[in-house]
């Protein structure tokens, strides 16, 4: 019995971390975000390791609300010009090889949208658009806030809840439902 109390204080414990970092959120980023997303033609979504899950699954859902969207690494992930929108995770801002993308992308008029704890980060600069999510990273830590997770875990769920925010928003201003989204759906699974 000990253990299941010990596992609802963990659960406790992250739920009110992931709460803590959405609660701090920029409305006007969000909204920013929100018609970058709407006016694009076509949107691919890059990240790496777990936050690039996070963001896979945001692709997905793009998907799903009629848009067209890729995760990049897929096979058929189109050629992008002017007009077009490249959605960045990262929590550092830093990581070499999506900087490199994200250069490319604004060498060749694509708009870019940065999602990070490090608005002053390489990534952060390049950007055209940036929501900040103030969790820890692996190089900005926050000042007066310590997760008990480990390593960037809290960063990772945070950018899941927030991207499924961010499609509930979407839901809303494109008159979406869950039966029009599910008539998306792939029936191959």
């Amino acid at each position: 019995m000990e253990k299941q109390d010990d596992l609802h204080k963990k659960i406790s414990s992250i739920l009110n971390e992931i709460n803590t970092v959405l609660s701090i959120l920029d409305r006007s980023q969000i909204s920013r975000m929100i018609e970058e997303i709407l006016n694009a033609d076509k949107i691919v979504a890059i990240g790496a390791g777990r936050v690039g899950m996070a963001i896979r699954g945001f692709a997905m859902r793009l998907g799903h609300l009629g848009m067209k969207a890729w995760m990049l690494g897929d096979s058929t992930v189109p050629e992008m010009s002017k007009g077009d929108l490249l959605i960045v995770a990262s929590g550092s801002g830093e990581t070499q090889t999506i900087f490199d993308l994200m250069e490319i992308a604004k060498k060749s008029n694509i708009k870019t949208l940065l999602i990070t704890g490090n608005p002053q980060s390489r990534m952060g600069k390049l950007a055209d658009t940036v929501v900040q999510i103030k969790a820890p990273s692996k190089t900005k830590p926050l000042e007066g806030f310590t997760s008990i997770q480990p390593m960037t875990t809290l960063n990772e769920q945070s950018l899941g809840i927030f991207f499924d925010a961010v499609v509930l928003l979407l839901m809303e201003r494109m008159g979406e439902t869950h039966e029009t989204m599910w008539a998306r759906h792939s029936i191959l699974e």
